[in-house]
């Protein structure tokens, strides 16, 4: 029998992580890249070149001139046309996660709706017109129900903090009003949730229906961008971990989702009278930045799952193989290799596991992580940080 062969729309780090456990499976991966020097085509031998709204790249990604059918479609992001996915699916190919269950990723009021009828907790939230007066009135209205602050989102294209506002006011949102009306993605606003922290939960699901969540995370974030992953999120009772791994797990199921999911939550404080509670933020239906600790720090990682369940092999044991484990994000760097400063981060700090995405450098982008594990959160918190640090050419004479 000839190796299955795992198609995926996207050349970007997430498709780079997905190669190593490809390699180990077995699996052939084939990934569409948007130009020979992106982080996949890097170090993934079958990459051809394309366009992820091309419908000629992509049929061409999935039955190739040479080579063999891909067994399965898959994504390291959501921007797909989803009427192409659909015929594909007519044509026999498996997509995975379905084009019907991608929607409430690509589209946060279709998001909001779906949640909102499956009775996941969610902000209050509502859409605004397109029309600016009308959007205006619907905005200003929303406000004083809130307590006269509010959180707008462009319904599509925004992700690590980019078309997200915080407004006390309609005029603080007319630009984006105006730009909804005239073609612009439909704008949303959501309660401004007076949270604590950030949680998340990675839950995998294969098609004939297996389920499997992580231990839950806590999420930090600095300018709208994941900077750190504690796993498991410290300090989270029992009660409340079991409430959103069973939160994910529905809207898992409630969406259909096949593949891994990321469902990332805000966690409020509760009062003498009442438990602490959690909503749900946003959703990826891909491998995640959340989820970067379990190739280091969990017995099956993100990315070796997601080919599991994409391909509805059995899933693996999703146990931490560590008491703590540490992501921290590389953001950005003053160096103008990272390379350089392996000999460096390596000495200070043997234990950690470096993963470098051979990217560009640019201001904060997000040009690798570091994953350190051990029993003391501090330390080990400290160990990622510096690491990171070093990396982003930051006290170099670190000591360990």
């Amino acid at each position: 029998m000839a190796a299955p062969v795992i198609a995926v729309v996207g050349g970007g780090q997430l498709a780079r992580m997905l190669a190593p456990a490809a390699g180990e499976l077995g699996v052939h991966l084939r990934v569409l890249v948007e130009s020979a020097g992106t982080a996949a085509a890097q170090v993934v031998v079958d990459a051809p070149v394309g366009a992820a709204g091309d419908e000629a790249d992509l049929r061409a990604l999935v039955v190739p001139e040479a080579g063999p059918r891909a067994d399965v479609l898959t994504f390291e992001h959501e921007h797909v046309p989803n009427a192409l996915l659909d015929a594909l699916v007519a044509e026999g190919t498996p997509v995975h996660p379905s084009a019907h269950a991608l929607r409430h990723a690509q589209d946060k009021i279709v998001m909001r709706e779906r949640l909102t009828a499956l009775g996941a907790p969610c902000p209050r939230w509502r859409p605004l017109a397109t029309d600016p007066e009308t959007g205006a009135q619907e905005l200003e209205a929303f406000l004083a129900e809130v307590g006269g602050s509010a959180v707008v989102k462009t319904s599509r294209g925004g992700y690590d903090g980019k078309g997200v506002r915080v407004v006390d006011s309609a005029d603080a949102a007319a630009d984006w009003l105006a730009a909804s009306s005239t073609g612009g993605p439909p704008l949303l606003v959501e309660e401004k949730v007076p949270f604590t922290r950030e949680l998340a939960v990675l839950v995998a699901r294969r098609p004939s229906g297996e389920i499997r969540t992580w231990p839950v995370v806590e999420s930090i974030q600095r300018d709208g961008v994941c900077s750190e992953v504690l796993a498991p999120a410290p300090r989270l009772g029992d009660d409340l971990a079991a409430r959103a791994r069973a939160i994910a797990v529905d809207v898992a199921e409630g969406l259909d989702v096949t593949g891994v999911l990321a469902v990332e939550m805000f966690e409020v404080a509760g009062t003498d009278e009442n438990a602490p509670e959690i909503f749900v933020n946003e959703l990826a239906m891909r491998p995640h930045n959340s989820g970067h600790w379990t190739i280091d720090g969990a017995v099956t990682s993100q990315f070796e799952q997601h080919l599991r369940a994409v391909l509805d092999l059995p899933l693996g044991d999703t146990s931490a193989t560590a008491r703590w484990t540490v992501m921290a994000n590389v953001l950005g760097s003053s160096l103008g290799d990272l390379t350089d400063a392996l000999p460096d981060v390596l000495a200070a700090y043997p234990d950690a596991r470096v993963n470098l995405y051979g990217k560009d450098v640019r201001p904060g982008r997000k040009l690798g992580h570091v994953n350190v594990s051990g029993d003391d959160l501090d330390e080990v918190r400290r160990r990622a940080t510096a690491a990171a640090a070093i990396l982003r050419g930051e006290n170099p004479t670190q000591e360990a």
